[in-house]
Formats: structure tokens, C-alpha cells, sequence
């Protein structure tokens, strides 16, 4: 599939998981694989947008690139704002994540899907740029 490139804005979202949906098609992903890499990628796409563009003051692009290889499907997402490595941050208890809505503190459910829910998912900095890399085997569970 070719790049999508989108403005660095919370409308472009729709346009991602339109791209995210078609390259899970394309490698023949069941709908639960389907399902978690759209949220994963959501998740993360959002956080970029709303932190590392929008409270850090920058504008910019996102830039996703679907791989498709015989065992797996990869979501590359780049993006030119502050860094951010979601691998780095602490991940919310299962008491935490069972705790009544009102007693729970805000953050980190995000993140949580987006690790649990990929087969393998890292982090690059590579140069000014943010890289996400999503890897979902097509296989079966």
C-alpha cells in the first residue's frame, strides 16, 4: 500500500483508521487483530497528536505505512512531534485498571491496550522523528 500522509490534527484520525482498516483486509486479519491494531493505533496516533503536537506547540504531519509480508503485517506511523516512547511509561496495575471509574487516575489505559493488544509493538527516534512500528501476525491465534 502507499503512504498516507495526513495533517498532525485530531480530523485526520478517521483517514488513518480508514488506511489502518484497508491494509488489515488486505492481510487477511480476522476481526479481533483487526479490532485491537485500529484501537492500538488510535490510541497512539491520538497521544501523538494531542502531546506531541498540540501541548508542545508544533504542527506537522503523520506519516503510515502499511508492510505487508508473508507473516505479518506492519503499521509504521511517524510523526515530527516531541518524543515520545510509550514502551518507557508505566503501565497501569490490573488493581488500578479494576478499580472503580471514580477512584482511578487518568492515563495509561491507552497504553496498556496498545502493548497488550499487538503482537510486537516498538519505538524509535530516528532523528526528529517519532517512529511507532505495530506488528500484527496474520496467523491465527
Amino acid at each position: 500500500m502507499q503512504p498516507l500522509v495526513v495533517p498532525g490534527n485530531l480530523e485526520s484520525l478517521q483517514a488513518i483508521r480508514d488506511y489502518v482498516m484497508a491494509a488489515a483486509a488486505e492481510a487477511g486479519l480476522d476481526r479481533r487483530k483487526t479490532n485491537r491494531l485500529r484501537l492500538a493505533v488510535d490510541e497512539i496516533t491520538t497521544n501523538s497528536i494531542v502531546h506531541g503536537y498540540d501541548e508542545a506547540g508544533l504542527e506537522g504531519d503523520l506519516r503510515v505505512e502499511a508492510q505487508l509480508d508473508d507473516q505479518r503485517l506492519t503499521i509504521l506511523i511517524e510523526d515530527r512531534g516531541a518524543a515520545y516512547d510509550a514502551t518507557q511509561h508505566r503501565i497501569p496495575s490490573f488493581e488500578e485498571l479494576t478499580a472503580p471509574l471514580d477512584s482511578r487516575e487518568i492515563g495509561g489505559l491507552g497504553i496498556f491496550l496498545t502493548l497488550k493488544g499487538m503482537d510486537d509493538f516498538r519505538y524509535e527516534r530516528v532523528g526528529n522523528r517519532n517512529r511507532n512500528i505495530f506488528i500484527m501476525n496474520r496467523g491465527t491465534e
